[in-house]
């Protein structure tokens, strides 16, 4: 029978493996990232010398007020913000709100209505693409910024994690709620809306970043720099010389750094929101 030593020193023989592995995972995910960093910062000539630097012997940050200058990415980054934060709040005040019809409300063709929500889920984005391009057009909206948020003002994703969270609300207090006057909006907004804001705050990361790192629509729906976002300004800056290699890495810096900011200072949040939608439902 193994004695309590023993069995201590598997527990830490276990514990050692475990992070070892965390810590061997971590550097390969973000050794790319370093690279990424040490190249903004080195001339275009020490970007192609080999050996490679691991680290900027002598920091050019010359190449990231460039980046701001020349690529523009200051113009960029102001409209990113702009239909990224707009998209949020649509996505989750809609979201919320359709999930807590779906929980707590009885209306006909409410089931019907539910599978018709989950079914867009299994449309690929690029299907939509020419209706919803034509949808702006008519409309004449057309390199503007309703053209990049309209189309994303709802999530299907959303209504099917939230109303799966609210489901594990108990009943009970919504019933005790309603004999005490409380209104369906004063509910959700004051009981289920608190109680539920792990979710939501993961719900609106992910949000988040799918329309920060938006592409492809953008580009279809904008002709001019004065609205398109910072990914499309990526993209141009990718057609610069060899001499600009560097503004290149600078711009690619920039535009990570608030997805980056956002992980490291909301990441109790996203698991805790992860862990709590995994648990209930």
């Amino acid at each position: 029978m193994p004695t309590a030593d023993h069995a201590r020193r598997r527990r830490i023989w276990r514990k050692t493996i475990r992070y070892a592995v965390l810590i061997v995972a971590a550097a390969v995910v973000l050794f790319p990232v370093y690279i990424t960093v040490v190249d903004a910062l080195l001339s275009p000539q020490q970007i192609t010398h080999r050996p490679p630097f691991l680290y900027p012997p002598s920091p050019h940050w010359s190449s990231f007020a460039t980046a701001f200058s020349q690529g523009n990415l200051g113009v960029y980054l102001r409209n990113s913000a702009i239909m990224t934060l707009a998209i949020v709040a649509f996505e989750l005040v809609t979201s919320v709100l359709a999930a807590y019809a779906f929980v707590f409300l009885r209306f006909p063709g409410r089931k019907v209505l539910f599978f018709v929500t989950l079914a867009t889920l299994m449309v690929p984005g690029e299907a939509t693409i020419i209706p919803n391009y034509q949808t702006i057009n008519t409309f004449g909206l057309l390199n503007t910024f309703p053209a990049l948020i309209l189309p994303f003002v709802a999530s299907g994703i959303g209504i099917f994690l939230f109303r799966q969270a609210f489901m594990g609300f108990p009943s009970e207090v919504r019933d005790a709620a309603s004999l005490d006057g409380c209104g369906h909006l004063k509910f959700l907004f004051r009981i289920v809306v608190p109680i539920n804001r792990p979710v939501i705050g993961a719900f609106g990361l992910f949000a988040f970043l799918g329309a920060w790192n938006q592409y492809l629509w953008p580009l279809v729906v904008t002709q001019s720099n004065s609205v398109r976002t910072v990914q499309i300004g990526l993209r141009q800056l990718s057609g610069v010389s060899f001499s600009q290699f560097d503004v290149l890495f600078a711009g690619t810096v920039i535009a990570a750094a608030p997805i980056a900011i956002l992980l490291v200072l909301f990441q109790r949040q996203l698991v805790a929101g992860l862990t709590a939608g995994a648990v209930k439902g």
